[in-house]
């Protein structure tokens, strides 16, 4: 059973910093590309989700043109961790950011952790 855990949301002041993981269990991590989505209040539905950054296997990473020089996604293999180095948060960020991997053709997601940025 795969499941993914995040944590590391709060309340940050504009400007601040945070870090989230996701820990991940039951996949072969080594092997998944890791993502990270956010969804912003007021979009309920989960295909209003949006794409945040993306680790491939080999390191390589992609990234949202909104978070793009601010925002840092990297891995580690021997905890099985996500990481999301979020950095110049603007209060447009506030959202719950979830992490999902994608086994076999099944999506995976935990459950989130709340971002709030106050301006």
């Amino acid at each position: 059973q795969v499941q993914l855990v995040e944590s590391g949301g709060g309340l940050v002041q504009a400007g601040g910093s945070l870090r989230l993981s996701c820990v991940v269990s039951g996949s072969t991590f080594s092997m998944n590309t890791i993502h990270w989505y956010r969804q912003p209040p007021g979009k309920e539905r989960d295909e209003q989700r949006e794409l945040v950054a993306s680790i491939r296997v080999g390191g390589s990473t992609e990234y949202a043109d909104f978070v793009r020089g601010r925002f840092t996604i990297s891995r580690d293999a021997a905890k099985k961790t996500v990481y999301l180095q979020m950095n110049g948060l603007e209060p447009e960020d506030t959202a719950v950011y979830y992490c999902k991997v994608n086994q076999y053709g099944a999506d995976y997601w935990g459950k989130g952790t709340l971002v709030t940025v106050a301006s």
